[in-house]
């Protein structure tokens, strides 16, 4: 009887802690300059809205400025350094791992890092076509970078591209675990881009409310063609615009040429730099994002089909028209 009643004690005491856990708020959000010596940027957005290109150029900058830089590819296609190479892809960590390990050899930081006018750069990769899972190569792959050192190296700041389908936990990962300060998104005057940016807005302001730290630092609007949907997004989630870069004839040429465009005294430096300056010293923040119909109406009705019913379809119609009748699943007896 005793050992019921202790049981039943240690159960009741478990259960108040758990509820006092649950009852304790996160900590606020930062939003004074931040104090650790690297600065770890996790840089969001859809496939093929520029985030490589901005990227390398603000890797470049940042380099020219003094500030030592370390650019991570975390998308599986692999070609966020090719920009700052000249179109050369890097030999991935994930498969330079995978054919060490089969040599018997041991992974060494020169077969995977990369430098360029002061940049060092590396893509973590991603598995081959149909053979698995790519946020799960972004966790191996960040469990490879730690066996060599990660949390040991000296940089100023350390920025992460991701792609920003967030719903997969490997995307999510310096979300989810903290590893980086600030999250900067990418996104257009798009609603496809912007649906992505307020995705990865969801996702830090869910982590924050399971004890999480990472904010927002703000939007960088690439391809910007004066619309304005992109600034009424960062106005609408409560984050700053650090950058528009136009949608320039001159950048697209540079850019298909795998060009730099911030070197310093070229047309876009100031550009660049002032993106460099805005993402050293913006506070991340808790961003408010935005329902779907909150998102829909960034846009004129017109171009998101506000003016569509959504009319609901019948039996009959999935049927081709006629409702087969169907015996009844009741057993029914036989009269005795």
């Amino acid at each position: 009887m005793s050992l019921d009643l202790g049981a039943a004690h240690a159960l009741a005491a478990r259960d108040a802690a758990l509820r006092a856990e649950a009852a304790h708020e996160p900590d606020p959000v930062p939003t004074g300059p931040v104090k650790k010596p690297t600065q770890i940027v996790a840089i969001y957005g859809k496939g093929g809205i520029g985030k490589s290109f901005t990227l390398a150029n603000l890797s470049y900058m940042l380099a020219q400025q003094g500030k030592r830089v370390l650019l991570i590819g975390c998308d599986p296609k692999s070609d966020t350094t090719s920009l700052l190479f000249a179109g050369r892809s890097c030999p991935t960590i994930i498969e330079t791992s995978a054919r060490k390990k089969a040599a018997g050899e041991q992974v060494r930081i020169g077969d995977v890092c990369f430098r360029r006018d002061g940049v060092f750069a590396m893509e973590l990769g991603g598995p081959e076509v149909g053979r698995g899972c790519g946020g799960r190569g972004i966790i191996h792959g960040f469990e490879l970078l730690e066996k060599l050192g990660f949390h040991d190296w000296g940089f100023d700041f350390v920025l992460l591209d991701f792609l920003g389908d967030v719903v997969c936990g490997g995307f999510g990962l310096p979300i989810a675990r903290d590893l980086c300060q600030k999250v900067i998104v990418v996104g257009s005057n798009d609603l496809q881009s912007l649906y992505v940016a307020n995705n990865v807005c969801s996702a830090v302001e869910y982590f924050r409310t399971l004890g999480g730290n990472v904010g927002v630092a703000g939007l960088v609007v690439n391809k910007d063609d004066g619309t304005g949907e992109a600034q009424a997004f960062a106005r609408a989630v409560g984050i700053p615009v650090l950058a528009a870069i136009p949608a320039d004839e001159d950048i697209r040429r540079k850019s298909a040429a795998y060009e730099i465009v911030a070197r310093p005294g070229g047309r876009w430096a100031p550009l660049f730099a002032e993106l460099a300056r805005a993402v050293a010293e913006a506070p991340p923040l808790r961003p408010k994002p935005l329902g779907h119909e909150q998102l829909l109406d960034l846009f004129k009705s017109e171009a998101v089909g506000r003016d569509v019913v959504l009319e609901p379809a019948s039996e009959a119609d999935m049927c081709g028209g006629v409702v087969p009748e169907r015996r009844s699943l009741e057993v029914v007896y036989d009269d005795v």
